[in-house]
This record gives structure tokens, sequence and C-alpha cells, in this order.
């Protein structure tokens, strides 16, 4: 199979069930920052493979199920309005996250300001994949069909576990968290 189809040549993709959109759709642009968002764990994480720490295993495994399911995300805002999506989230996913969250941020200091972003590499990573994560939620609040409440509220708690293991891993590996200068 090869791997270019030259189908897009003309600025156009194809949704799922073959509905061709301009390649700056919204649609387009919410489920391409899912991948870019992925993509970004999934550099975070290469980042931490020599690094030794904590529940390091803890948050590997977690988001191998979190890449995953973003793909799902990501299949859902690729289906158009009207047709069955074929990969669902389901509410215990936002609450695994949830769980995440509590766990590592529990052994955290407690935030007295707002930190800049950076740290270890594993740390950053992890900052840029939060804020993609925000924009990805941003567009798809921004698709005027009806997006399925669990994906805004999963694109949302993904973004608070990113910065929680931002926050964590620094933490872990003797980072500094850096604040604002008043």
């Amino acid at each position: 199979m090869k791997i270019y189809t030259k189908t897009g040549d003309k600025g156009t993709t194809s949704l799922i069930y073959g509905q061709r959109v301009a390649k700056n759709d919204m649609r387009v642009e919410a489920y391409g920052t899912c991948d870019e968002t992925n993509s970004m764990i999934g550099l975070a994480l290469s980042y931490m493979h020599k690094e030794s720490f904590q529940k390091k295993e803890l948050i590997e495994n977690a988001y191998h199920k979190i890449q995953t399911n973003l793909f799902h995300v990501g299949a859902e805002l690729a289906t158009p309005k009207g047709k069955e999506v074929k990969w669902s989230l389901k509410p215990e996913d936002i609450e695994e996250m949830e769980k995440q969250i509590d766990l590592l941020n529990d052994t955290l200091p407690a935030l007295t300001n707002f930190i800049l972003p950076g740290g270890h590499s594993s740390g950053a990573a992890f900052h840029v994949a939060r804020t993609t994560a925000r924009r990805a939620e941003r567009c798809a609040v921004a698709l005027e069909e009806e997006v399925n409440p669990l994906v805004l509220a999963y694109l949302n708690r993904l973004s608070d576990l990113l910065f929680v293991t931002a926050r964590y891993v620094n933490h872990e590996l003797g980072y500094t968290e850096h604040t604002l200068h008043s």
C-alpha cells in the first residue's frame, strides 16, 4: 500500500465515511490538533526513557491508554454529523484521568503562583502537549455542529493531567519550578 494517495493535492481531505472537506475546515483542525497533542505526548514520554523515578511506569501506562483514546477523540471529530461513531469515549475514561491527576498532584507542593513551563525536557514537552490539548479543545468548541460532551470534557481533563504530569516529572527529577516575577 502506498503512503501517498494524491487525493489531497488540491487542499481537501476525507472525513470518516468519505465526505471531502477543505484541509482548513475546523473539524480537520480539531482532529489534527488532537494528533499534534498525541505526538507531543509521545515526545514527552521518549524524554523519560532513560530516567528513573517513582510512578514512571504508572505514567507510561496511563499515557499509552490516553494516546489510544486521543485517536478515538480524533475519529469522533472526523465523523460527520449524523453518522455513526465507531470509537467512543466512556465516562470512565475521564474518571481514570481524574484519579491520575489526584494521585500525582497529592505528592506535589501546593501552587501559590503561576509557574513558567520548562524544566526537564520531558516536563517541558508535557507542558507543550498541554497547550496543544487546550487548542484542540478550543477547536472542538468552535465547531458549529454539536460535539459529544465527553470529547470536550476529555480534552479539558487531559490538559489538566498534562499540567500535573509536567509538574510531577520535574519535581521527581529535581527541577525547580520557576514562577512569574511580580
